[in-house]
C-alpha cells in the first residue's frame, strides 16, 4: 500500500509545462509521489509565453484566433498528462486526473459555462479530465448540470465555507442524477488567507499563519458531512511565499483522510525532502468556529475577507487569461 492510501489522501501537482511532462511529471508519478495534477489560467500563461517547447506549434498556429490558438496549445498538453496519468486512475477512479478550466470571462454566464465545459470535455476525448468551474452563482448551476452529464468537475476559487457548502451540493446533486462514477473535487484556497492578512492579525497580537488552515479544515466539513465518497476536498494555493514559514507548511498541516493537496513542484520537492510523513492533526469543528468567533471580536471581518479574496482571485485568472491571449498572436 502507498503512502497515506489507507485514508485517501492525494498529493495532486498543480503546474503544467510541456517539457516537463516528458520528464520530472513521469518521475514523480512512477514512484508514487503524486496522483494527479491541475492547470489554471494563470499557470498556462507563465508556461507558454515562457517555455520555448511551444514555439513549433505555436508558429503554426498563427492563422487562427488567439482563443483557438491557447486551446490548441493546453489541449496538447492536458491529453498527454492525461495519458501519463492513465495508469493512477485505470487503477482507482478517485486519481489520475488532470483539470482544465473554463474561461474564466465567463464566470458569471451558466449556459455559457456548460456549453464550454461540455465543448471542451468533448475536444479532449480523454476520460481522466476534470472541467475546472469557479465557485460562483453560476458555477453552481454549471457544476451540477456537467457532473450530471457523467463529467468529473473540480470546483474552484473556493474561500468560504458556505461556497463549499453550495459547491459540494451541486456536485452531490448532479453526481447522483448522473449514475455513473463521476468525481468532483471542491478547491478549498488556503495560503492567500495569510498573506492578506497576516500584517493584521500581528498587530492585534494574534497568530499568524492560521487563518488559511483553520478555514480550510472548517471547508473541508462542509463539504464532508454530504457523505458522498465521490467527492474529496482539494486543499489548493498551497505555496510559501517568503521564508517565514517552512515550505511545505500547506501540506504538513492538511493531510487529512479522503482529501488531496495540490501543490507547485518547488512546494512538492521540498515536502519530499523535509515535510511531515504523517496524518495532521485535524482541528474539531467547534474549535473552528470558536476561533471564527474571537476574530470576529478582535474586528475581524471574515465575509469581507472571502469576498476579497474571491473578487481578487477571478480577476487575477481574468487578467491571465486575457494576457495569454494578446502574447499568442505575432
Amino acid at each position: 500500500m502507498g503512502l497515506f492510501e489507507d485514508i485517501n489522501y492525494s498529493i495532486w501537482c498543480d503546474f503544467i509545462e510541456r517539457d516537463f511532462l516528458e520528464s520530472r511529471f513521469k518521475e514523480i508519478i512512477e514512484d508514487g509521489t503524486i496522483k494527479g495534477a491541475t492547470s489554471n489560467p494563470a499557470i498556462f500563461e507563465a508556461s507558454i509565453t515562457s517555455s520555448v517547447a511551444y514555439k513549433q506549434q505555436l508558429d503554426m498556429l498563427q492563422a487562427n484566433k488567439a482563443k483557438k490558438i491557447y486551446e490548441e496549445l493546453a489541449f496538447t498538453d492536458i491529453k498527454r498528462a492525461a495519458l501519463l496519468l492513465e495508469p493512477l486512475y485505470k487503477l482507482d477512479t478517485n486519481n489520475g486526473f488532470i483539470s482544465i478550466e473554463v474561461d474564466p470571462l465567463l464566470c458569471d454566464d451558466a449556459s455559457l459555462t456548460i456549453d464550454e465545459g461540455l465543448r471542451i470535455y468533448k475536444s479532449l476525448n480523454v476520460e481522466n479530465v476534470m472541467i475546472k468551474i469557479p465557485a460562483t452563482e453560476a458555477g453552481y448551476i454549471a457544476m451540477r448540470e456537467l457532473t450530471s452529464r457523467g463529467i468529473h468537475v473540480n470546483a474552484t476559487l473556493i474561500f468560504s465555507p458556505e461556497q463549499a457548502k453550495k459547491c459540494a451540493i451541486a456536485l452531490d446533486e448532479g453526481i447522483k442524477d448522473s449514475n455513473k462514477d463521476t468525481k468532483g473535487v471542491v478547491s478549498i484556497f488556503v495560503s492567500r488567507f495569510d498573506r492578506l492578512m497576516d500584517l493584521t492579525l500581528g498587530a492585534k497580537a494574534l497568530a499568524t499563519s492560521k487563518l488559511g488552515i483553520v478555514n480550510a479544515t472548517k471547508c473541508y466539513y462542509e463539504v464532508n458531512k454530504l457523505e458522498n465518497q465521490n467527492i474529496r476536498t482539494l486543499f489548493a494555493s498551497t505555496g510559501v511565499k517568503g521564508n517565514e514559514l517552512n515550505p511545505s507548511y500547506y501540506v504538513d498541516n492538511l493531510i487529512f483522510p479522503h482529501s488531496i493537496n495540490t501543490a507547485p513542484l518547488g512546494t512538492i520537492e521540498e515536502w519530499l525532502k523535509d515535510g511531515k510523513k504523517e496524518q495532521s492533526s485535524i482541528m474539531s469543528e467547534d474549535e473552528c468556529d470558536k476561533y471564527f468567533i474571537s476574530l470576529e471580536q478582535n474586528g475581524i471581518k471574515l465575509n469581507d475577507i472571502y469576498e476579497k479574496l474571491l473578487t481578487e482571485g477571478l480577476e487575477a485568472f481574468k487578467v491571465s487569461f486575457k494576457e495569454l491571449l494578446s502574447k499568442l498572436k505575432h
